[in-house]
């Protein structure tokens, strides 16, 4: 797949490149897709999750349990 940029976006596709390290301008591209990939899925989540409803109510008991639960599972 070939991407034709107009200069200004060229230059600073550069820039990023050399910025963070990639070591060409095609990894950055696959990089940003990825993010944009994962960013579509955590949204997909949250919206299944905002459907979903509550199960329980969401007070200082919550989180404690989840505080809790979070402190064991290091162990």
């Amino acid at each position: 797949m070939n991407i034709s940029l107009p200069d200004t976006l060229k230059s600073f596709v550069d820039e990023q490149v050399c910025e963070r390290g990639e070591g060409t301008s095609s990894e950055y591209v696959r990089e940003l897709i990825r993010r944009d990939q994962q960013r579509q899925h955590l949204r997909a989540l949250m919206l299944d999750g905002a459907a979903s409803g509550a199960i329980a109510p969401v007070d200082a008991r919550y989180f404690d349990s989840l505080r809790a639960h979070v402190c064991n599972a290091r162990k």
